[in-house]
């Protein structure tokens, strides 16, 4: 796509004495005031001239650079707006802000809400991955975090900002305010294109070095044609780092970005020293410095050195470890940035953009002897940018500790996945194969082994590696660094889409009136299987609420409502029965019951979010939510499985919020005015829609733009019961509850089976106790036969009240007479299997806990055949956690090697899985015991 010359050729350019050549280099259109200047003079069609030599008038901190250009545009009458979270929660398309504009997309520059400001100006961190691994090498022109100094103004038919000229001229005399002189500056032509808009666009350049652009957002593309938007839109980005660099010269940007914290980190890790004066000659053509398939870095490297006239072989080492540390410190900034916002690093979406920085990070730790140093600078970054990110203090201690976290996960990771690997290799050795990129990023993604690490195995077995340069951004972009996230249609819905596009939006009643059942409508569409109303009570999906339920009364009989879906503003009521015909009026009505319900849960779901946040910490942000009548559940980030007591604290902290009764408000109110008031967690349930949002606040608890359905206070939610926690992912963890009715509902059946199975274990017991003394008596051999057949035919589930009578002398007999099928010591610590029949939960459970009366360190994994599904028990005793086991890193093990889904129960892991190949499962808890008898 180009643009012609009239979009660029300006009145201020041609007023000021600019003219347009052609690059005799890369061929593009520049404007410049000097007519000898042949060359756009941004890097590498020639090198950088600023390097010891800064065109500015005086030298800046980042500070000061961020300063001057905020108070520069706020003199020029734009408002100065606080920079936006990096983690865009108000957009589902993205995971991290790349841009400044990215703020105000796709709500104000689609004209759909008012901007905060007209014009306005911000300084905004921003995050992009896709050149990780450029970072560092190229001297900082590229990192991965930066703050981009956006000067924005939405032009519409009814208002005119200023456009090309004025955007042109402003940044002109802020050049020239910083002391850079007309004839060093170039407006080179260029096209901005992204997210389905285009537009022409000036990047401005200073002795080689790109510090702004300036883009006129102003087209829409569709199938490969120019429509011009409703709101054009001036989004400048201004290199606040860059400027910063521009005006000190020093051989990289990392000297001027990070001034004083070099130092403090550098106290405990050797930053090599290079002659100065070789070091700008080299950075001079640091440009030069960018990583091509099939080119070794050696190789760039030398044609930039043979440039800048100096021996590479010279500084090398030095160079390669100064690189490392530079980009050591960009990673290390983001990582804070990103997990100060409740990002909890996992395997997917943001939170693997998070645990992808922290490998490299330690990786490149490891390359400079410096391993264990991540949290202290994670500490030191947090401490250091706080005094002008001031939030980033909010989260220290959970940022600190998930870092700790994902350090130890980590090396365990590493450790677990190197027998895979050394396999993984003799294959491909004795095959014959050439090792493929393919496979480097498979296993690093899959696996968490860094490149460095998978070479240094291949080396053991005579194996050549060549690991590409970019290995990191290959990785990255399978995550969505730099893309979209991909949406999967509903293609029941997109094909009534289709068909109902002339119709005009349903109107929604119930929000008006949530608490009625019945109403009048009339029928303006009918499908196969669907009918269409002019209004309705009828509430559609959305947010995590499913749909109501009910029936339409008309003329041929009643049809049966057994779902209500949106379909862009038409509210959809998918029917069984005999349809209604298009223009009558007919009865609706709603399953009040059904909705009161959900309604119920709904509250609770914001009442619970709002507990977790303060139980757990403000890294615990909701993932995902389901709304139905019978139960709810609740998807949050958290790193660790929940314990007991923080169960019951969540229980007891919620219904606290209950009993206060709250009021449950409901607003509607600007974007930037929600934002502004309740801050960036009203996002909690995910994107909100274009327009007005609509806010549910629990005042002083929780609020959330959210379009569902609520109580009027938060004693009408009644009773919150949480019936379990699953963790669904890693990093994820799953909250099942129930509210109201159907938490006494769920209470009432507890009650029932606990009752039942007390009565059948009395009688069970009676009988044991006798059964028990005959065996004694007669044949102690006999006596571990007998129990173990009896054990199979008793549930013992609901005896843990009566344990000391019952199950705990038969755990005591089961260890003594070592009734189980392996025992074995590995690296001190005694481990028990053993496979039965017996497939109850708390059974197994007993038997597992019963080590704990064994004095030397000990581990028990039990597995109770089932028929649809095996039982494991998984304990481990106080001893062998003193040896550095823990019963969490091993739970994961298992849960990777047999697809097993956890629970706790008093400090057993009780888990299910369809693994029929237990001998599998003894296998890695026993590597678990040898690898940690290795590094203990």
């Amino acid at each position: 796509m180009r643009f012609s010359e009239e979009h660029y050729s300006l009145d201020f350019l041609k007023e000021n004495g600019f003219k347009r050549a052609r690059c005799k280099v890369c061929g593009e259109y520049f404007w410049r005031i000097d007519e000898e200047r042949e060359v756009c003079g941004e890097a590498p069609c020639e090198p950088y001239s600023f390097i010891g030599n800064p065109p500015t008038s005086r030298r800046y901190t980042l500070e000061g650079m961020r300063s001057v250009f905020l108070r520069f545009f706020e003199r020029n009458g734009h408002a100065v707006i606080e920079p936006y979270p990096v983690v865009p929660r108000w957009r589902r398309d993205l995971y991290l802000v790349s841009a400044s504009i990215v703020d105000f997309q796709p709500h104000v520059t689609s004209g759909a809400v008012e901007p905060p400001a007209n014009p306005l100006v911000i300084s905004q961190p921003c995050i992009r991955l896709v050149d990780i691994d450029k970072v560092g090498l190229t001297f900082g022109r590229h990192l991965t975090i930066f703050e981009m100094g956006g000067a924005h103004a939405f032009n519409t038919n009814q208002r005119e900002v200023y456009w090309k000229d004025k955007t042109v001229a402003l940044c002109h005399e802020l050049l020239s305010e910083l002391g850079v002189r007309a004839d060093q500056v170039v407006y080179k032509e260029g096209v901005w294109s992204g997210g389905g808009n285009a537009g022409p666009c000036f990047e401005v350049i200073v002795g080689g070095l790109e510090v702004a652009t300036l883009v006129f957002m102003s087209y829409k593309t569709l199938d490969g044609e120019l429509i011009e938007l409703p709101v054009r839109t001036v989004d400048t980005g201004y290199g606040i780092e860059r400027f910063t660099w521009l005006s000190v010269g020093t051989p990289s940007s990392f000297e001027a970005i990070y001034q004083d914290l070099i130092p403090r980190i550098a106290s405990f890790i050797e930053v090599p020293k290079i002659d100065r004066s070789l070091l700008e000659k080299y950075s001079r053509y640091s440009a030069w410095i960018t990583p091509r398939p099939g080119t070794p870095l050696r190789t760039i490297r030398e044609e930039a050195a043979r440039l800048a006239g100096i021996n590479i072989a010279e500084i090398l080492p030095e160079l390669e470890r100064l690189e490392k540390f530079y980009a050591l410190l960009d990673h290390t900034k983001s990582i804070v940035f990103i997990l100060s916002e409740g990002i909890v690093p996992s395997n997917s979406k943001v939170g693997y953009l998070a645990r992808l920085l922290i490998r490299k990070s330690q990786r490149l730790l490891r390359q400079l002897g410096a391993e264990e140093y991540l949290v202290k600078i994670s500490e030191d970054q947090l401490r250091y940018w706080s005094k002008w990110f001031p939030k980033l203090l909010d989260m220290r201690e959970e940022v600190l500790e998930l870092v700790d976290h994902e350090v130890s996960k980590f090396s365990e990771t590493i450790s677990r996945g190197m027998s895979q690997l050394e396999k993984d290799l003799a294959t491909l050795k004795s095959s014959g194969k050439q090792f493929s990129t393919d496979f480097l990023v498979k296993i690093y993604d899959e696996k968490g082994l860094t490149p460095d690490i998978v070479a240094e195995a291949a080396s053991k077995l005579g194996l050549a590696i060549s690991i590409p340069e970019n290995i990191h951004e290959l990785v990255a972009e399978m995550h969505g660094a730099s893309g979209r996230v991909e949406e999967e249609a509903d293609e029941r819905l997109a094909e009534i889409e289709r068909r109902l596009r002339d119709l005009p939006p349903t109107k929604r009643r119930y929000y008006d009136y949530p608490y009625e059942d019945k109403f009048e409508s009339r029928v303006v569409s009918v499908g196969e299987h669907y009918v269409i109303l002019e209004e309705t009570l009828f509430y559609a999906e959305g947010g995590g609420q499913v749909g109501d339920k009910g029936f339409i009364h008309h003329s041929g009989g009643t049809c049966r409502v057994i779902d209500t879906q949106p379909v862009n503003g038409v509210i959809v009521h998918f029917v069984e029965g005999p349809l209604p015909r298009v223009g009558e009026v007919v009865w609706g009505e709603v399953d009040l019951e059904r909705r009161l319900s959900i309604m119920r849960h709904h509250t609770a779901t914001h009442i619970l979010i709002g507990t977790l946040r303060r139980v757990l910490g403000k890294h615990a942000w909701q993932m995902g939510a389901k709304k139905d009548a019978e139960y709810a559940r609740l998807d949050f980030s958290h790193h660790k499985s929940l314990t007991m007591e923080e169960l019951e604290k969540i229980e007891q902290v919620a219904n606290s919020i209950v009993a206060k009764r709250l009021p449950v408000e409901v607003k509607w109110m600007s974007k930037s005015e929600a934002e502004r008031n309740y801050g960036f967690t009203i996002y909690q349930g995910g994107e909100a829609p274009l327009g007005l949002l609509r806010l549910i606040i629990i005042p002083g608890w929780d609020a959330e733009a959210c379009g569902g359905l609520h109580c009027q206070n938060t004693a009408e939610v009644g009773l919150i019961k949480i019936l379990g926690v699953d963790k669904i992912q890693d990093g994820v963890l799953r909250l099942t509850f129930a509210a109201g009715q159907a938490a006494l509902t769920h209470i009432q059946s507890e009650i029932r089976e606990t009752r039942e199975k007390y009565k059948k274990a009395d009688e069970e017991l009676s009988k044991l106790k006798l059964l028990a003394g005959k065996i004694i008596e007669d044949a102690p051999r006999e006596l571990h036969k007998s129990i173990s057949a009896l054990a199979s035919r008793i549930d013992y589930s609901l005896l843990e009240a009566n344990s000391d009578a019952f199950y705990r002398p038969i755990a005591r007999l089961w260890l003594g007479l070592k009734n189980y099928q392996k025992e074995e010591v590995v690296g001190g610590i005694r481990l028990i299997f053993d496979v039965s029949t017996t497939s109850d939960e708390l059974y197994l459970k007993s038997l597992a806990k019963s080590i704990s009366m064994i004095n030397e360190p000990s581990a028990a994994l039990l597995i109770g055949r089932g028929k649809d599904r095996n039982i494991i028990a998984l304990y481990v005793n106080s001893p062998a956690e003193r040896r550095g086991a823990s019963i969490e890193s091993l739970a994961d093990q298992l849960a990777e090697t047999a697809e097993i889904s956890w629970s706790r129960r008093d400090n057993v892991y009780i888990g299910h899985t369809n693994l029929k190949d237990f001998g599998k499962m003894f296998s890695t808890a026993k590597s678990f015991l040898e690898q940690l008898s290795r590094t203990t």
